[in-house]
């Protein structure tokens, strides 16, 4: 096994690699880290130092003395800073107490070990055996400040995945001023790339874009203090010319954090493009007095020869072995029914037993109780902060509930929002003090509800208790964890003024100290987040929460986007997906059952309705879609291979596919969001199959439909079963397509229409 990270001595190269990856850097003669290449693995060997190059120009500043030509400026360099001949964006800055952010940090010593550290409750990835990785810490040190610095890199011996992060600790008596902290920064020597990231808003979560990278500087960001938010997700990914799904060199870089964040690229006018990603330095700053540190998140380094689908399938191998860290993170999850767009706040017991009721007899595993079931909570005016249950709705409590939806050979989940408070509530009657909010001002109000300030430990212990007996005495197997608006007015009433800027990020460390104690103390519990939506979908919350509410958007067609978006940098089993009740709540739109299962079907699934509202034949393919996903989920969500077939963002089609590691099965869905009167021909090209594989393609065209014999399309169908079933070839199914036809999508109707294939190898 090729996998390694060596240092050679003579010319100062480190040179960290396994089968797949190399990542190449030296130490300069100033004795900072320059970076010289990261892409496709290279045979390693002395000599790796012709990379560096040197020239003189006009206005360049030199950094050591005459007759060197070392200039920060035009050298690629591992973590950059500002004030020393670079006039680029640095990635960190530090004040000083004598008002200067001038820093020298030079190399000291370096270490090569076996594993990964844990800095918890701060998520990261982690490892299982201490031979699947190597770290290398690399350590710097600023004489005058008195400060060190440690460059963390873990490179994994079976993905081609290198994780970074950084750590400053003050050693000095002075106090300093962390005010720009970026968890890593590479550079490329040119500028040929493409820059794709995921934005939107709430609906429309994780949209596709993608520019060409020019001169000047092209970022994202999030400020919005409580999440990474809907708008801009913490994941960028470059790629280079020619780079399509399925071909092509692609840099992908995933931010292991939940706050706000930065993710940059700047491309000088030499054009070499700096990237960096970490937290946003906006109305950050961290003070380290004598013996203390600040941890960086880490970033998610992955590369791909093989296109962005290539991309895509290494985070989602690493992201369900090496981040997700539940108990659930190899296991098919439950089938689920969320009563909330069946009934609101407006429940009572017997209501709720009813639609849980109708859940079993479907088939469904699990039955979740949303929101209003505590406080005086039957609106969103009041209650959020008093976790006790409202007794008026459920006499019994959620220990009565619990236990007899359990008693109907169901599971019970419940739903929280434990970082909101409403100013109507008995806990903000106690401790108004609570609320996030600066001296003097207006707090502002969103959703009629406040932020609880969980950089104060006293609030995060009074929520943990309260949330902790409840699970003690209740039988609950799953929490969905809700957060419904951002920070606004930022200020700790407990920090001293020079520690404000820390708020933000403390807030984050302290929800995940929360979820850190809940899934430690309730390590069987699965957890889902949620946060307005997909407002929160991240890879951090993934370590705690193996799966997330990706979108309140649920309608089918709109899914589409959402969920081919979400899969470009998170794994399919973390994408919470359910078939929702028409017209849907969002948009008022009709699509047919059928399609919302099989969009939901690529995701964890479940459904948001009231059963006992559905015609007996719906409630009866209900039953088959329940049944399907019940014999293909571990397929689906834990062992296949997830390919993107068509975009939703480049036509009035989408597909998706996922193959078995054999690739003896595959799945395939096939939508269209609008039909078309006398259209051309479609054929359906498939992925990942073995060429020289016979495989069996089935398709079950619907019972319920009449299909006549004029709508033939080859003698494959089988009339008397109203069902597609023929055999081919993987190479005919990849390069020539399965025919679709057209009478089919109309008969399913026509607008909104879906078809999934079912191909076995013979």
């Amino acid at each position: 096994m090729n996998f390694a990270i060596v240092f050679h001595k003579e010319e100062r190269v480190f040179h960290l690699y396994n089968e797949e990856i190399s990542y190449i850097m030296r130490i300069m003669e100033n004795e900072q880290l320059e970076h010289l290449y990261y892409g496709k693995r290279i045979p390693d060997r002395e000599g790796f130092s012709y990379l560096h190059e040197e020239a003189r120009r006009s206005q360049m500043s030199v950094c050591i003395p005459e007759p060197g030509l070392l200039s920060m400026h035009y050298s690629a360099q591992e973590y950059p800073s500002y004030g020393t001949g670079d006039y680029r964006s640095p990635a960190f800055s530090i004040l000083q107490e004598n008002g200067s952010r001038v820093s020298d940090f030079k190399y000291r010593c370096h270490e090569v070990k076996s594993g990964k550290p844990s800095y918890l409750p701060l998520p990261m990835s982690y490892v299982e055996k201490e031979e699947e990785a190597l770290t290398l810490d690399i350590t710097l040190f600023d004489n005058l400040s008195q400060t060190e610095m440690v460059l963390e890199y873990t490179l994994y011996r079976d993905y081609p995945i290198l994780c970074r992060n950084v750590r400053f600790t003050q050693k000095g008596k002075e106090k300093i001023f962390l005010e720009r902290a970026m968890s890593m920064s590479l550079e490329f020597m040119d500028k040929d790339f493409s820059l794709l990231h995921l934005s939107g808003a709430w609906g429309r979560e994780r949209y596709l874009k993608k520019r060409k990278l020019e001169m000047g500087i092209q970022s994202i960001q999030s400020l919005n203090g409580t999440c990474s938010g809907a708008e801009h997700n913490p994941f960028i990914a470059l790629l280079r010319k020619g780079a399509d799904e399925d071909q092509g060199k692609v840099y992908g870089f995933n931010l292991v954090y939940s706050g706000n964040f930065l993710s940059q690229v700047e491309v000088s006018t030499f054009e070499m493009s700096r990237v960096m990603l970490g937290i946003n330095p906006e109305h950050f700053s961290y003070c380290l007095c004598e013996g203390e540190s600040f941890q960086s998140p880490e970033v998610i380094l992955a590369f791909s020869d093989k296109g962005l689908n290539g991309l895509s399938q290494a985070y989602h191998r690493f992201m369900k072995n090496r981040l997700m860290s539940s108990k659930w993170k190899n296991r098919e999850r439950p089938i689920l029914l969320n009563n909330w767009e069946a009934t609101f706040f407006d429940f009572n017991e017997e209501k709720i037993l009813q639609i849980a009721k109708k859940a079993k007899e479907v088939g469904a595993e699990l039955f979740v109780l949303d929101d209003g079931w505590f406080g005086k909570r039957n609106d969103d005016y009041r209650g959020l902060g008093d976790w006790d249950a409202n007794l008026e709705k459920l006499p019994g409590g959620i220990k009565g509930l619990s236990e007899k939806v359990v008693a109907m050979g169901l599971d019970f989940g419940l739903w929280f929002e434990l970082e909101m408070i409403n100013m109507d509530s008995g806990l903000y009657r106690a401790h108004p003090d609570w609320i996030i909010n600066a001296p003097g001002r207006f707090p502002s109000h969103a959703r009629h509800q406040h932020v609880l300030d969980y950089s104060r430990t006293e609030v995060v212990d009074y929520i943990y208790e309260k949330v902790a007996k409840i699970l003690r005495e209740s039988k609950i197997s799953y929490i969905k964890w809700d957060m419904n608006r951002y920070m606004s007015e930022p200020y700790s009433a407990t920090l001293p003024p020079e520690r404000q800027g820390e708020m933000m990020h403390r807030y984050i460390l302290g929800v995940y100290d929360l979820y850190h104690r809940l899934t430690t103390e309730f390590p069987d519990i699965l957890f889902e987040s949620c946060a307005s939506g997909g407002a929160r979908f991240d890879a951090a919350l993934l370590y705690y929460a193996p799966q997330a509410w990706c979108s309140d958007d649920s309608d089918a067609a709109e899914r589409a986007k959402i969920q081919y978006g979400s899969s470009i940098a998170y794994p399919i089993v973390s994408i919470g997906a359910h078939v929702s009740a028409v017209p849907n709540q969002q948009l008022y739109r009709n699509t047919p059952l059928e399609t919302r299962a099989n969009m939901a079907y690529f995701g964890t699934f479940g459904y948001e309705l009231d059963l006992n509202l559905l015609s007996p034949t719906e409630i009866e393919e209900v039953k088959r879609e329940i049944l399907f996903m019940k014999e293909h989920r571990r397929l689906i969500q834990i062992e296949g291979d997830f390919y993107r077939l068509l975009s939703p963002f480049e036509g009035n089609e989408c597909g998706f596919s996922v193959v078995s590691p054999d690739k003896a099965e595959a799945i395939a869905m096939y939508f269209q969001k609008l039909n078309f009167v006398n259209a051309s021909w479609i054929r359906f090209k498939l992925k990942g199959l073995e060429e020289n594989k016979l495989y069996r393609i089935s398709s079950n065209l619907n019972p319920s439909l009449e299909r006549k014999e004029a709508t033939v399309l080859h003698a494959g169908y089988n009339l008397k079963d109203k069902e597609l079933s023929y055999e081919a070839y993987g190479a005919e199914l990849m390069e020539i397509g399965i025919p679709i036809a057209r009478e089919d999508l109309s008969r399913k109707g026509g607008d909104f229409a879906s078809l999934l294939f079912l191909i076995k190898a013979i």
